[in-house]
């Protein structure tokens, strides 16, 4: 535990909160006479990330309106950035699961990771209250990530300029999957009028629509 406050750069007054926040529910049913998953301080630490990251963004940019405002918090906030920062943090090392999900990769699935950040942020803020919570989200994730903070969405950017002219049928495909479950890659392509523009990878399939997406606006030759 102590290792993992010094990552975090906070000490916990309760360090059974941080406990709690590192039990996953397989562990959690494994275990009945173990305190409880991570699953309501995960959802504690999304609406407390959200906030944070709101007023984040509300402060930094007064002359943006609120659609703009909205898609820089989401690329901000999304599965993939926390997932980094439970990367970085090394919170796998530190995730108690059952035995299944320890088998399946559990350790290493992107989606596990992530919720156990925002369980983390829950924990923090619960221990030490909003300014230590927004202290920690700031250092560990919005101040690391300028260029999430200006992502494009590539998809939305896309729509809209296949939209200028009409009769436009945008679509996305998934070609492959290859890995292991806890780090598979998806290859998808996107087609308009059901002609190939683009195709793009990623660990998600989101993040590979993406991809795709992005690719078919650098070739906007082809739109």
């Amino acid at each position: 535990m102590e290792s993992l406050e010094n990552k975090l750069g906070y000490r916990f007054q309760n360090r059974e909160l941080l406990a709690e926040a590192l039990n996953h529910s397989s562990y959690a049913n494994e275990h009945r006479d173990s305190m409880g998953s991570n699953e309501r301080l995960e959802f504690l630490g999304d609406s407390v990330l959200g906030f944070v990251s709101a007023e984040f963004l509300f402060a930094r940019h007064p002359d943006l309106p609120e659609g703009d405002l909205t898609r820089m918090r989401a690329a901000l906030v999304c599965e993939q950035s926390l997932y980094e920062v439970a990367k970085e943090l090394g919170l796998g090392g530190y995730l108690k699961l059952g035995r299944g999900e320890e088998a399946g990769g559990g350790r290493h699935r992107q989606s596990i990771l992530a919720d156990a950040v925002e369980a983390v942020f829950a924990a923090v803020y619960l221990d030490g209250g909003i300014e230590q919570a927004r202290e920690l989200i700031i250092r560990v994730l919005l101040s690391k990530a300028p260029a999430a903070e200006e992502r494009k969405d590539y998809k939305t950017t896309l729509q809209e300029v296949v939209q200028r002219r009409n009769g436009q049928v945008l679509t996305y495909h998934m070609l492959s999957q290859s890995g292991p479950d806890h780090n598979k890659t998806f290859l998808f392509e996107v087609r308009l009028n059901n002609r190939s523009i683009g195709q793009g990878a990623g660990h998600s399939k989101k993040e590979a629509e993406q991809a795709a997406a992005k690719d078919a606006l650098e070739n906007g030759g082809e739109l």
